[in-house]
């Protein structure tokens, strides 16, 4: 009789255990079951939300002002009034945007020039912002401006001496080939030598070049002067200098 009474205690113990996994098993879906219908209704809400907000920016509302000064609103704008300028409000009345009119040639011509001339100041103003930065006084303009000039005289200087042993050379050549046709008149003469030909050619070829780089060093020199003497004049306009 023990025995069996054991073995029956032991099956309530183990009935027990059982029933309370259960009981646990159970609690755990219905968490899990309570946190995804919260889940979904949260979900749902914020769709409904969106919606709403798409709504709400799909639909505009307009303002203009006829030719009367009468104020309209709608949500749409009449042919009639489709070239004025107009604004979208929001449903504080608000305005949000501007819709501008349409402009004629006339009006769209001095924007460009507004623009250009805007476009104008910003650069003079950066332009009298480094001069600033860059220099103290008239005397340091000048000092700059004169060794730039300097350096266009050096480089001229030296194109002339080149330019000077390249004729005194283009002269020789010259006197060589007087003795050959065709620039000898001599009708027996023989025919200039092709190495001949060709050293005149290059000679007077190097001669235009350096000719043209020499005229453009003192162009150069010129264009100098003129910037730096805009630059000293400005300087002492915004300085205040007499």
């Amino acid at each position: 009789m023990i025995y069996h009474k054991g073995l029956q205690n032991r099956g309530v113990q183990l009935s027990l255990k059982y029933a309370n996994q259960s009981l646990f098993a159970d609690q755990d879906l219905c968490d899990i079951c309570l946190m995804i219908s919260r889940t979904i209704k949260a979900l749902t809400f914020l769709c409904v939300l969106s919606g709403t907000a798409a709504a709400q920016d799909s639909q505009k509302l307009y303002r203009w002002v006829d030719s009367e000064g009468v104020t309209h609103y709608g949500d749409s704008i009449p042919a009639k009034y489709a070239e004025i300028e107009r604004q979208v409000v929001n449903q504080h009345g608000i305005t949000v945007d501007v819709m501008r009119a349409k402009r004629t040639a006339e009006e769209i011509q001095e924007e460009l020039r507004q623009d250009e001339l805007r476009a104008a100041e910003e650069l003079q103003r950066r332009a009298d912002r480094a001069l600033l930065a860059t220099y103290l006084s008239v005397d340091e303009i000048l000092m700059h401006r004169d060794r730039r000039v300097e350096l266009f005289q050096a480089q001229a200087r030296v194109t002339e001496l080149y330019l000077r042993n390249l004729q005194r050379r283009m002269d020789s050549l010259n006197q060589e080939a007087a003795k050959y046709r065709p620039y000898s008149d001599d009708p027996d003469a023989p025919m200039i030598d092709p190495d001949l030909a060709d050293d005149m050619s290059t000679t007077k070829q190097t001669i235009s070049r350096h000719e043209q780089n020499l005229q453009r060093f003192r162009q150069d020199e010129q264009s100098i002067v003129a910037r730096f003497d805009g630059d000293i004049d400005r300087f002492k306009s915004l300085k205040g200098l007499n």
